[in-house]
């Protein structure tokens, strides 16, 4: 069967000419820093982020986690949000792998941290308490309904940390998305704080990877870290030159994602059964939920489209998270609607 699938835009897959990219890529062994390919994506995400430096990482995740190492020490602590990517999803790595404390501050119906939960949160100078080091922000945030954080608050927190000698990492694995859908670059995204990830095969259709930016004084300590954590990679380029593709073509097309995004959602809207979250969609994904007089729970109801060739994520009970990507044109939307009313029909 031919599924349409929204479970993730990391089901994308690489387009035609990401494909020819990584055949003819000019390689070289990028743990000695000798792969051109990687050099210039690194590069290139470097300049789209308004930083110094880059370095392409296997993944988000050991971006985020190198990100954190490099700026604490064992025993530091590091404050996120409660429904952070990082504290929920990404294995306790910090913790585990790095010895750094995490104080989960409560995320706000919109992503942010309330500034006066931040400050309440940092550890005064005392033997008892971790030392604090590192606020970590999500844009746009996952399971805030992908909702985009903005230029002046990402600024505010900065000013903030900056002013009491704390550092700033932004997880942007969906940054490119918060930029198109308020209509800024992502480095006036990125200008405020000290360090960003952005992921490449998400919405930007690459197969693999992520790239961390930040001064290159932070990239070089950064570096140690992948290694340490089993990044190294020889002609990486084969890779990279997806992500070099990406930037230079998948970006501006991620309002097509979010046009779509609002479609699925008004068709939704009209269905007896569901519940919409509240101002969702902001950028590419769909929240919604089960009305209580629906006989049956999201696993079950997730189970019923996927007979009708629709996937979707089930996030709680009786709660589902449609993401739109590249795969889903105008016609997997009507689809897909049309599979959320025939299970409502039937239920």
């Amino acid at each position: 069967m031919n599924f349409i699938d929204l479970r993730s835009d990391t089901v994308t897959t690489p387009t035609l000419a990401m494909r020819e990219a990584m055949y003819s890529a000019e390689v070289g062994d990028d743990v000695y820093g000798e792969d051109p390919t990687v050099n210039r994506l690194q590069d290139l995400a470097a300049e789209k982020t308004g930083k110094e430096a880059g370095l392409f990482v296997p993944s988000g995740t050991m971006g985020n986690l190198a990100a954190v190492l490099a700026h604490c020490d064992r025993g530091d602590e590091v404050i996120l949000g409660d429904l952070a990517h990082t504290f929920l999803f990404e294995a306790g790595g910090i913790s585990a792998l790095g010895g750094v404390h995490s104080h989960q501050v409560h995320n706000q119906t919109d992503g942010t941290l309330a500034l006066d939960d931040i400050l309440t949160a940092i550890r005064a100078d005392d033997a008892h308490f971790p030392v604090t080091r590192l606020i970590c922000l999500e844009n746009t945030h996952n399971r805030c309904g992908g909702v985009a954080l903005s230029v002046e608050y990402i600024r505010l927190v900065g000013d903030l940390a900056w002013g009491r000698g704390l550092r700033v990492h932004l997880d942007g694995a969906r940054l490119f998305n918060a930029a198109v859908a308020q209509g800024v670059s992502a480095a006036d995204l990125a200008a405020p704080v000290d360090t960003v990830t952005f992921c490449l095969s998400k919405g930007l259709c690459a197969p693999v990877g992520s790239v961390l930016c930040g001064s290159r004084e932070f990239i070089h300590r950064a570096h140690r870290i992948r290694k340490q954590l089993g990044g190294g990679m020889r002609q990486a380029g084969v890779l990279a030159a997806a992500g070099i593709v990406a930037l230079e073509t998948m970006v501006d097309r991620l309002s097509e994602d979010h046009t779509r995004a609002k479609t699925l959602a008004s068709r939704l809207q009209t269905l007896a059964g569901l519940v919409l979250d509240a101002g969702s969609p902001y950028t590419n994904m769909v929240f919604v939920s089960l009305a209580e007089e629906v006989p049956m729970d999201g696993r079950q109801f997730a189970a019923k489209l996927a007979e009708l060739g629709v996937k979707v994520g089930v996030v709680g009970g009786r709660r589902f998270r449609l993401v739109t990507h590249f795969l889903i044109d105008d016609s997997a939307v009507e689809r897909a609607g049309w599979a959320f009313e025939t299970v409502l029909r039937g239920a």
